[in-house]
């Protein structure tokens, strides 16, 4: 690939993974150089409108991360939204066309796959039986959870029971050393 340059990519169009969307449905397609600030201001901004009910996070490749922080910060800011996940891939291509066209290469078309994901954000209640669904607080739920059971476990560290203190000579390895370590 040292004798070919990239001349252009091309996203081949791919049907959004939902059916039914409204046609006013306000669509954030997240690039891997968009700022967070100006995608969120525009979104929340609408959102907060009692017209709009749904918006729609897009992004593919790169983008994927950003895509995800975009709707967490936005769940967080609104709470009560109702979220569907769907993951697919979304073919592009590139053309490469030889540095030297008079050594006879052909230019190379490369078709590739990519990751991409679309994240429905609702204000009205979604399908839940549909795969990729998540209800409002549920998130937070599950990290009261994990929260609670961490907190126990460090309740169970901080009795004792390890190689800490009150414990001194008691370790396997280190029985018949008492006497090695006194001074005559």
């Amino acid at each position: 690939m040292e004798n070919y340059q990239k001349s252009k990519t091309v996203e081949k169009p791919s049907p959004l993974p939902f059916s039914n969307l409204p046609s006013d449905i306000i669509e954030m397609k997240v690039k891997d150089g968009s700022k967070i600030r100006n995608l969120m201001g525009y979104a929340i901004g609408k959102m907060e409108l009692d017209a709009v009910r749904q918006v729609l996070f897009s992004g593919s490749g790169k983008a994927i991360s950003k895509t995800i922080t975009c709707v967490e910060i936005m769940k967080r800011r609104l709470k009560s939204l109702h979220q569907i996940t769907k993951v697919f891939f979304r073919q592009i291509e590139e053309i490469w066309d030889p540095i030297v066209p008079e050594v006879g290469l052909d230019p190379l078309t490369v078709k590739r796959n990519i990751p991409a994901i679309c994240i429905l954000l609702s204000k009205d209640p979604l399908d839940s039986q549909e795969l990729g669904y998540q209800a409002p607080g549920s998130f937070d739920a599950f990290w009261l959870e994990t929260l609670k059971s961490e907190s126990q476990g460090q309740a169970k560290r901080k009795q004792g029971g390890g190689r800490g203190a009150g414990c001194a000579g008691k370790h396997p390895r280190s029985a018949g050393r008492e006497d090695s370590y006194k001074k005559p």
